[in-house]
């Protein structure tokens, strides 16, 4: 049975042995959670220990955001923990995490920040990294599990672990869909029947974006297995390829990447749905760099995230795939 903790000294007080993981919610738990939730039930094994904090934190809310009507369903949150496997749910009050009010010191975001997401909520992610850093020394994990749905806020945690010495393993976990393509979201409750469906242009543009990259990759990779030789320009055109072989060149002498046509591709969508009714009002397409989140050029090779946000209604969501570029140059 899962044991609901109120208090670190509650939770310091539980016999350790193996492994103990940490997923870090806000509450309003889905199957994103749950996925989560299995995912570190896995990592620590029968011996280890799974801990869920349920904390709403009030220092990534920015003025006029949702904190007073972000959902709080603490009893079903059990229920969904418990399912998934975990021995503990830590749901710490305000008071218990900032004791004395709002910390006089917390840790900044940085330039990393301040773009995206932090362009779009200022201060958000000092507020995310700090409630972070004080959860991390709270429960005290080896390894701790967040989603990738969350790229952004994922990307800054692995690295104030590692530039803060923290000890930690992050781990990200790959983002849960429903079977229309919308990503799960605590926030996607507040949706109407009608906004709904404006929503799932998020993960349409994405997939637009991704299709668009594969069929890029494949060109290149068909430009790389066809040898730019007259002899064999010869024999393709014999058996009637010749148009394929010139195709497959032309792209391989273009621009590695076409970052651009992807972003096309997605805006494409985006600009559709902005027209339904209810619209969707976009906040940022970006193609980026993971390691800095500053947007790739043409000729990047690596691994890159495609990232959306927008308002529909008033709500506002985000989602993002992962694309890699040139894996097999």
């Amino acid at each position: 049975m899962t044991t609901l903790l109120r208090t670190a000294g509650e939770l310091h007080a539980r016999t350790r042995a193996g492994r103990r993981a940490v997923v870090m919610t806000m509450g309003a738990l889905h199957e994103g959670h749950a996925t989560l939730i299995r995912t570190a039930r896995g990592i620590a094994g029968p011996d280890g220990e799974v801990v869920v904090t349920v904390f709403v934190n009030p220092l990534q809310f920015g003025r006029g955001e949702d904190l007073d009507r972000y959902p709080r369903t603490l009893e079903a949150d059990l229920k969904i923990a418990e399912e998934a496997g975990a021995d503990a749910v830590f749901a710490p009050a305000v008071d218990e995490v900032y004791p004395g009010g709002e910390p006089q010191v917390r840790v900044s975001a940085g330039p990393m920040g301040e773009r995206l997401e932090g362009t779009s909520r200022p201060g958000h992610f000092d507020g995310v990294l700090t409630v972070v850093a004080k959860l991390l020394h709270l429960t005290r994990p080896d390894v701790a599990l967040y989603g990738q749905k969350d790229a952004q806020q994922l990307a800054l945690i692995r690295r104030m672990a590692r530039d803060l010495n923290f000890g930690v393993e992050i781990v990200g976990v790959p983002t849960v869909r429903e079977e229309d393509g919308l990503a799960l979201s605590s926030r996607n409750r507040y949706l109407s029947p009608k906004e709904r469906r404006t929503a799932l242009a998020l993960s349409q543009a994405l997939f637009a974006g991704r299709d668009r990259h594969a069929a890029q990759e494949a060109l290149r990779a068909r430009a790389r297995e066809v040898p730019a030789t007259r002899a064999r320009a010869e024999a393709l055109s014999a058996i009637g390829e010749s148009r394929a072989a010139a195709d497959a060149h032309a792209v391989a002498k273009a621009v590695p990447g076409a970052a651009a046509a992807i972003r096309a591709a997605s805006r494409l969508v985006l600009d559709e749905a902005a027209r339904l009714d209810p619209p969707l009002e976009l906040d940022y397409l970006a193609l980026i760099d993971p390691s800095d989140f500053t947007e790739i050029e043409d000729d990047f090779t690596g691994e890159a995230v495609l990232a959306v946000a927008a308002r529909v209604g008033a709500t506002r969501l985000i989602d993002n795939i992962p694309l890699t570029f040139g894996a097999a140059s």
